[in-house]
């Protein structure tokens, strides 16, 4: 049960955005841009798949388990492959330049000032571009910020992963403004 009577029945982040409206729309832009914007060379799965990283460091259960099905849907990849690269993403298929970034985006869960020139300097020789670094810090920190919401106020989350796997598609279409957040709905 959350902290908060959020006078709806609504999973992770959903719950606390449908009580709040008014503070969900921006947060909802936010993603919106950072995670699906065309203008941008790091692919939607490769910026869900940062998000979803950083939520596994920060522990949330909701958002690397939906960030982790966008991810693989975008990538065409299952839940296993995404649970890899969460527990070793040195280990697997993706590029260097993206282990670079998830390199930087582990110390931006640390803290901002845990972001050092080295890994920048990894980053950028394996092809990272400035815009790139860019939005994997302030991806790696909006996530730390949604996933502080949605464990700070004790939503609950589907247990069963498929639930999240299902929701991937739908979501990968809708994006995060043109859906209905306020349908008092689980699916």
């Amino acid at each position: 049960m959350a902290h908060i009577d959020l006078k709806n029945e609504l999973p992770g982040i959903r719950g606390p955005m449908a009580f709040s409206p008014s503070t969900a729309k921006p947060l909802n832009a936010l993603a919106e841009v950072l995670l699906r914007d065309d203008d941008n060379t790091l692919t939607r799965g490769e910026r869900e798949l940062i998000g979803t990283y950083v939520s596994s460091l920060n522990d949330c259960f909701f958002c690397q388990n939906i960030h982790g099905a966008l991810a693989g849907h975008y990538l065409q990849a299952d839940m296993a492959y995404i649970d890899a690269v969460k527990k070793d993403y040195v280990s697997t298929t993706i590029s260097d330049k993206l282990k670079a970034l998830l390199a930087i985006a582990a110390a931006v869960q640390k803290g901002g000032k845990s972001v050092s020139e080295e890994a920048i300097s990894q980053a950028r020789s394996f092809g990272a571009t400035d815009k790139e670094i860019h939005d994997t810090v302030l991806i790696a920190a909006a996530f730390c910020m949604y996933n502080r919401y949605v464990d700070g106020l004790a939503t609950w989350a589907p247990s069963d992963r498929q639930f999240y796997i299902d929701r991937a598609p739908r979501r990968a279409e809708e994006g995060y403004i043109d859906f209905d957040l306020y349908k008092n709905t689980v699916s």
